[in-house]
C-alpha cells in the first residue's frame, strides 16, 4: 500500500548532538553553531523521521525518480531530495549549479583486469567545480542565504581547504552574492585548484602551514560567529554529500551494492555516505547497508592506524606530502563520525602508497577513465582487497570518484614522463618525437601497432 508524501511545510530539521548522553541537545539550523554547547561534540542535522515516514517507500522512490534532473530546483540531485536534506530553505534562496545526478559508470575491462567484474564508478567529480564538494556547499550556502534574507548578519563565509572545498565555496558564494574567504596551505595544492577560488572572487589567504594548521586558524577566526564556517565539521555540508549514497542505490534500480569504496581525508564524506544509506533503511527504501571501505594515503593515514587497533586507539599524525593532496590531513575533524559509520556497516580501512595510487589511476586511465589521485587511492585499496579475497569476484562494488582528473594535469604529465618520486610508472605512455618524414612515421607505427 502506498501513502502520499508529507507536505514540505510539515518536514522539520535541526542540529542535534550525536554523542551519547546529549541526544536532547538541539539547535535551530539558522543558529551559528557547529559543536554541542554541552559536550563539545560535532552536531548532526536531524530530521523528523516520523513525518518523513508518512510517505511509503514506493512513493519516495517514485517521487525521486520523477524529479531526477527535472526543472529547478529538481535539476539538482541534492534539491530533488530536499525533504531529506534541508526542507527549510525557500526556493528563491536555493543556490545551485545543478550539482549531483552524476553518472554511475560500469568499469568493464578494468574491473575484469583486477578480478571485480561487477565494478562501477560514481563520477562525483563531474560537476560544476570538479569535485563532490559542490554537493555540500549548495546546502550550506543556500542556508546562509536564507539566514541573511531573514535578517542575520554574516560578514563572509570561510573555509580551510586543500583545494576542492575552496573552489566550491568560492563559486557558490559568488552565485549567492556572499563574500568568501579561503585559507589554503601554501604550495600544497595544484595550480588548477588554486586558480578556481581566485577566479570566482574569493579572498584567498595562502598560509605557510599544512591543512591541519589552516583548519586550526579558521576555527579560531570564525569562533565569534561573524564569519560562517564552511568546513565539513559544519553538518550542513554532510547533508548535501549524503545524497551520493541515495543516488547510487537509485541508479542501481533501488538495489544495494555489496561494497562502496571512498577516499577519506577529513572524513566527512564517509560519514555523509553512511547517513544517506541509514536514512533510506530507516524509511524502508532498502533493507540492508553495504560494507564501506575508506581508502587513505599511506602518508596521511590516521584512520587506517586506528582501524588496525580495532578503533581502540586514535592518534593524529603529521601528514606527509602526497599526490592525493585533498586528503593530506593528519587530524580529521570527523574522525568520531567516521568510526561510528564504519562500525555500523562492518566497514574497513585500507591505505595506498604513492606507487600504488599512481599506477591504479593510470591503469584505470588505460580503460578510458581519467582518474584523479584521490580516486587512485580508492582504486588501489580496491585492488589490494580484491587480491586478498576480502572483496570477492561475484560481489558488486562501487568506487566513488571525488574529483576530476583535469585538476591534476601536472601530476599526470610527470607520471607519463616517469618523473614522480617513489613511483615506477608501469603504464607510462610518453609521446614519441619524430622528424616530419612519412617513412619515419611508417616505421614508428609498425613498431607501435605491433606492440599495443
Amino acid at each position: 500500500m502506498t501513502a502520499p508524501l508529507p507536505p514540505r511545510s510539515a518536514c522539520r530539521a535541526w542540529f542535534a548532538c550525536a554523542e551519547p548522553g546529549c541526544a536532547d541537545e538541539r539547535y535551530p539550523l539558522h543558529e551559528v553553531v557547529y559543536r554541542c554547547q554541552r559536550c563539545g561534540g560535532l552536531l548532526e542535522v536531524e530530521h523528523d523521521v516520523a513525518v518523513l515516514g508518512q510517505g511509503s517507500p514506493e512513493t519516495w522512490r517514485a517521487a525521486f525518480a520523477s524529479r531526477f534532473r527535472g526543472l529547478f530546483p529538481d535539476s539538482s540531485g541534492v534539491w530533488g531530495k530536499r525533504e531529506w536534506v534541508n526542507p527549510l530553505v525557500a526556493d528563491e534562496n536555493i543556490v545551485s549549479f545543478a550539482e549531483g545526478g552524476t553518472a554511475l559508470q560500469p568499469m568493464g575491462r578494468f574491473g575484469h583486469d583486477i578480478g571485480v567484474p561487477d565494478l562501477w564508478l560514481k563520477q562525483c567529480g563531474v560537476t560544476h567545480t570538479g569535485s563532490f564538494k559542490d554537493l555540500g556547499l549548495t546546502v550550506l550556502i543556500s542556508q546562509v542565504k536564507q539566514m541573511v534574507a531573514d535578517g542575520a548578519q554574516v560578514r563572509a563565509v570561510a573555509c580551510a581547504s586543500t583545494g576542492d572545498t575552496s573552489a566550491a565555496l568560492a563559486a557558490y558564494a559568488a552565485q549567492a552574492g556572499l563574500p568568501a574567504v579561503v585559507f589554503l596551505p601554501r604550495d600544497k595544492i595544484s595550480m588548477a585548484q588554486l586558480i578556481q577560488p581566485i577566479a570566482n572572487g574569493a579572498k584567498v589567504l595562502s598560509l605557510d602551514t599544512d591543512f591541519d594548521g589552516c583548519m586550526k586558524i579558521v576555527q579560531e577566526v570564525t569562533a565569534d560567529g561573524s564569519l560562517y564556517l564552511a568546513n565539513s565539521l559544519n553538518s550542513l555540508r554532510i547533508e548535501g554529500q549524503k545524497t551520493v549514497g541515495i543516488e547510487i542505490v537509485q541508479q542501481l534500480g533501488w538495489t544495494v551494492p555489496d561494497w562502496i569504496v571512498i577516499p577519506g581525508g577529513n572524513l566527512g564524506n564517509v560519514s555523509a555516505l553512511g547517513r544517506g544509506l541509514d536514512l533510506m533503511r530507516r524509511l524502508g527504501l532498502i533493507e540492508r547497508l553495504p560494507r564501506l571501505v575508506v581508502a587513505q594515503s599511506a602518508r596521511a593515514n590516521p584512520l587506517y592506524r586506528a582501524f588496525l587497533s580495532g578503533f581502540a586507539t586514535y592518534e593524529p599524525v603529521v601528514a606527509q606530502p602526497t599526490a592525493a593532496s585533498a586528503i593530506r590531513i593528519g587530524d580529521p575533524v570527523s574522525i568520531r563520525r567516521a568510526i561510528r559509520t564504519l562500525q555500523a556497516c562492518d566497514g574497513l580501512v585500507e591505505e595506498a602508497t604513492e606507487d600504488e595510487l599512481a599506477n591504479a589511476s593510470a591503469h584505470a586511465d588505460r580503460h578510458g577513465f581519467f582518474a584523479d589521485p584521490h580516486t587512485g587511492v580508492a582504486l588501489a585499496a580496491l585492488i589490494k582487497l580484491a587480491a586478498r579475497g576480502t572483496i570477492r569476484r561475484g560481489e558488486r562494488v562501487v568506487v566513488i570518484s571525488t574529483a576530476s582528473g583535469l585538476k591534476f594535469p601536472e601530476w599526470k604529465v610527470r607520471y607519463h614522463e616517469s618523473g614522480l618520486e617513489d613511483v615506477v610508472s608501469r603504464y607510462a605512455n610518453p609521446p614519441l618525437e619524430l622528424p616530419a618524414e612519412a617513412d619515419a612515421v611508417r616505421r614508428a607505427l609498425d613498431g607501435l601497432l605491433s606492440n599495443p
